[in-house]
């Protein structure tokens, strides 16, 4: 199953035209394109909001060209029980002074399966392994996207995490605010 979820925070008008273009695939199981709020945007993907146990990897491509397509398409994502293609672009390439800085990749990659049992958790994180070791991957990853395994260094440069700790040192000096992913060595 392929699902293309959208946003587009324009004219409605403008929104039509441009996902005008996907009137003319086969006829959807599911077409849910409407107006809504900001406030409901974080929920176009129908994705739980409840905790749950899952092994997830996600990764900045570089480039989406036939090579990464026939990579992707080349075999079921099993064990995998998602594969997402998120397009960026857009604001997220002007210049920022953000820690990660303007997002010079094009698309976005999230890999999710289930852990059931020890030997499907191997296996999800074999299978996200694999396709992330063939997909043109630039090695940036999104903070938002971290796992078990990885650091804040993994996300920033060493002078934008130099700058956090910095940052934290004086406005934090006593670790009242914590993340899943701490910005010390």
């Amino acid at each position: 199953m392929v699902a293309i979820d959208a946003t587009y925070l324009g004219a409605e008008s403008q929104a039509r035209d441009l996902l005008g273009p996907l009137d003319r695939l086969p006829a959807p199981l599911s077409d849910s394109r409407r107006s809504m709020p900001v406030s409901d945007v974080g929920g176009i993907t129908a994705e739980p909001t409840d905790p749950g146990a899952g092994l997830s990897r996600g990764e900045l491509l570089s480039d989406l060209g036939d090579a990464a397509v026939k990579t992707l398409l080349a075999d079921p994502i099993a064990p995998l029980l998602s594969l997402q293609i998120r397009h960026l672009g857009g604001a997220f390439t002007r210049p920022s002074d953000s820690p990660h800085g303007s997002l010079i990749e094009p698309y976005a990659l999230y890999l999710f399966g289930i852990p059931a049992d020890p030997a499907t958790a191997e296996a999800v994180k074999g299978k996200q392994a694999a396709l992330a070791d063939a997909l043109p991957v630039s090695g940036r990853k999104p903070f938002t996207f971290l796992n078990s395994g990885e650091s804040a260094a993994d996300a920033f440069t060493s002078a934008a995490l130099d700058r956090l700790r910095d940052i934290k040192r004086r406005l934090d000096p006593y670790n009242v605010f914590r993340s899943n992913f701490p910005l010390h060595p």
